[in-house]
């Protein structure tokens, strides 16, 4: 990745109070909803990654210094449950997460069309402890007035890469308990959750391969996809100053090796829009997902 990413994700809106209460930030979302779920899944740990702080950012709970990877499931009724799950990676440059605006919203929305959501907390770089200090390597990076701890990554970190891989391998391993079909588990990434997502695909492990895959907002370049390429689903904005450079290289790439693509390039929306910025067409990109997965025949009841 850039370090134009860093500017443009971590660095635009300051940083807000802190939080301490993990429960409480799973369980109440800013409109004031609270949900009910089966609890966090342990799945990796962070040696040696300096304190994990929860803070606000534009109101949106943010997390940074992950010291260990968790998987919260959102799901469904047993009446609107169609079987299909999605593994569900915020993005923040590999520095942070967005695990609200990018990870419990959209999970919640998923999990109300019957549709099981997991929302993946992944471990990131480690950036500094002090508050104090990351604030300021922030505004030094935003200014170009010095340098700072922190760089985003070219490309997924092992670790990312590794609780994806965990990820899925747990919901496959408790499908029943999930109330999930093993053989309709997908993931979407947002950003560098993009870059997670797509790295998932790309390693193509026997038993941690997406059924399918949806990275939004992320890079276009071109890949060698897997072998029978699972479905993948894209949409992106053409004023996304991070990753729009007008190249089609992953789609075509993707098509050419025999997988089905379906590719969303809105008029306008920006950089993370999250579920969709309001005035632009992106608003309702999310039932467009849902209705591709159907169909795709995954959310077969």
């Amino acid at each position: 990745m850039k370090k134009s990413i860093v500017l443009a994700l971590l660095l635009v809106s300051g940083f807000y109070s802190s939080a301490n209460a993990q429960e409480n930030i799973v369980l109440t979302f800013s409109d004031g909803r609270k949900i009910d779920y089966p609890g966090e899944v342990m799945l990796g740990t962070g040696k040696g990654q300096p304190k994990e702080e929860w803070f606000r950012e534009c109101g949106r709970f943010q997390v940074r210094n992950v010291e260990a990877a968790t998987l919260t499931p959102f799901l469904p009724t047993k009446a609107a449950n169609t079987g299909a799950a999605v593994i569900v990676a915020p993005g923040g440059a590999f520095l942070g997460l967005a695990i609200e605006e990018e990870g419990y919203r959209v999970a919640r929305w998923l999990s109300d069309h019957g549709i099981a959501a997991f929302v993946l907390k992944y471990r990131v770089l480690p950036t500094p402890a002090d508050p104090a200090t990351f604030r300021r390597e922030v505004s030094d990076l935003r200014t170009g007035k010095g340098p700072a701890s922190f760089r985003p990554p070219e490309n997924t970190p092992p670790q990312a890469l590794a609780d994806a891989q965990a990820a899925l391998r747990h919901i496959r391993a408790n499908a029943a308990q999930y109330g999930v079909d093993p053989s309709r588990i997908g993931m979407m990434g947002f950003s560098a959750g993009a870059y997670t997502t797509l790295s998932l695909a790309l390693a193509n492990a026997p038993d941690a391969r997406p059924d399918f895959i949806a990275p939004i907002y992320g890079k276009q370049d071109a890949v060698t996809p897997p072998a029978n390429p699972m479905p993948l689903y894209i949409a992106l904005a053409s004023n996304d100053p991070l990753f729009w450079r007008g190249s089609t290289g992953l789609v075509d790439a993707w098509g050419k090796a025999g997988g089905k693509v379906e590719f969303h390039l809105y008029q306008s929306g920006g950089h993370g829009f999250g579920l969709g910025e309001g005035g632009t067409t992106t608003v309702d990109w999310m039932e467009g997902f849902r209705r591709w997965l159907e169909v795709n025949g995954m959310l077969k009841r």
